[in-house]
Order: structure tokens, then sequence, then C-alpha cells
């Protein structure tokens, strides 16, 4: 009896949580001023720069880069609220139908003007994301080591998923973007002649006790390279990068001559 009245408490919690989103949600929706959302219609540049900035289409803002992921937009009041991964919210100082100036998150002055020029809107043609960090690409690879006197095949392939990762970032105006990528699963296989030595696919969160557990979010894991042979075994480096940061991070796998894996801090890092 006892385990079915926490259930109920647990299931209702979860409801109530459930029903404060959507009131959440509703009462956002309901306070949106479509007639300043009317006015924001079009493509938008920065006065000082002349760079476009973004795009403002039915509910939605796009932004120019091909890695830029499109955000739920509301007016409220004198807040412009885009909804991304998450909620950031500007305040309007000044807007008229071809002039927009808001408060960016440091504080400082956006000045937008709305673009007369229909070409700008090729700044939005839909185009596949940019490939970095081994980005949607298959790789194999394929190395035969020999040491003392035995011969040893080793096989890498990075396998690209369809896990996002987001990057949230401010652009040059001071606006907050969602950049998005693709997670890969690496398989690591080792043979001596026929004979299975290590068979492996690893993902980043196999790697997680050597990466800021903030920072481990935004890491993709972009490949796995083999480094060597010695008496202890044969040692790879997987490599974890924060896309568009110097950040990255590097592990070491070594994988002994019976098939056992030890991960360590690379002293490359």
């Amino acid at each position: 009896m006892r385990l079915i009245f926490i259930s109920f408490i647990i299931l209702a919690a979860a409801f109530l949580s459930g029903c404060s989103r959507k009131q959440a949600n509703n009462a956002v929706e309901s306070a949106d001023n479509n007639n300043a959302k009317a006015l924001m219609q079009g493509v938008w540049f920065n006065e000082e720069s002349g760079n476009v900035v973004f795009q403002i289409k039915g509910d939605s803002v796009f932004y120019p880069d091909s890695t830029s992921s499109p955000s739920a937009f509301f007016v409220l009041g004198d807040t412009l609220l885009f909804r991304g991964s998450k909620d950031v919210r500007y305040i309007i100082v000044k807007q008229t139908s071809h002039l927009l100036q808001f408060q960016n998150m440091s504080g400082d002055l956006v000045k937008l003007i709305k673009s007369d020029d229909t070409n700008d809107e090729d700044f939005f043609t839909q185009k596949k994301p940019v490939v970095v960090l081994n980005q949607n690409t298959l790789i194999k690879r394929d190395t035969v080591v020999f040491h003392n006197n035995s011969r040893y095949h080793l096989y890498i392939q990075v396998n690209p998923t369809s896990y996002k990762v987001v990057k949230s970032s401010l652009n040059a105006d001071g606006v907050a973007v969602d950049n998005f990528y693709h997670d890969n699963i690496i398989h690591l296989s080792v043979f001596q002649g026929s004979a299975k030595v290590f068979s492996r696919d690893f993902n980043k969160r196999n790697f997680a006790a050597y990466i800021d557990k903030a920072l481990l979010p935004q890491c993709i894991l972009s490949d796995v390279v083999y480094r060597g042979v010695s008496e202890k075994g044969l040692l790879f480096e997987a490599m974890l990068a924060i896309p568009d940061t110097p950040s990255s991070y590097v592990v070491d796998l070594l994988v002994d001559f019976g098939g056992h894996l030890q991960l360590s801090r690379s002293a490359t890092m």
C-alpha cells in the first residue's frame, strides 16, 4: 500500500509539473503581441556594421550561418523573447516598421534596420551544416602493427549519429544563438591474427571522468587515433572537442595484449 501511495505522489507531482509548464507556455502565447511581431517580419541588419543579423519569418527567428538552429520568438510588452534551448529576453528600446533597437545580454544597445534588398534572403537559404569535427562523415581506418613477432590488426570506425549537441553562444551583436552539431560513436577493434583481442563502441560518456562536468554536454567525440605500441600494450587517444573553440580534451586508451582497457588523462592535454 505504501509503495502504491508513493507512486501516486510521484505521478501527481509529474502531472502538476507538466501542467505548470503548459500553463506558463500558454501565458506566454496569450501575452504575445501579434501586431509587434507583424512589424518585425523580414531581414534585419546591424545599422553600424551593415552585417545581416537575423530574419523574422512567421513565429521563428532564423540566423544566417548554416549551423544555427531557428528559435521561436515572442514580443511580450517591451520584451523580446527568443526561445531556443533556453529562454533569452531582450528589452526593446524602440520599434517601428523599419527600426528595432534593444539591449543585448551585455547591456549594450543594438540598432537594427530592416532590409529592403530581397537578395538578403539568400543568407537564409537552407544549407547543410558545415562539416567540422567529423560531422556526418563515416571514417574507417585499418592498421597493421607488429610487436614481439606478433601481428596485430587495428580497426577504427567513426560512426556519425543523429544525436544533437547544442552549443549556445552570443554572436557579434550580442544575440544568443544556438549552434547544433552531431556527435559520433567510435568503434575500436584489435585482432591478433584471427583472434579477437578487444572490441568495443565508445561514446563521449565513457570519458566523462576526464571532462569538466559542465562542458560535457557541449563536447563531441571527434576521433580515436592510434599512437603506438609498447610492452604495456597498444596506445590510442580519444579526441573530444567543443565546437568553434580552442577547448579540447584528450584521453589515453591503453589496450593491453590480454584485451584489458585502461583509461587515463593524456599527457598531451
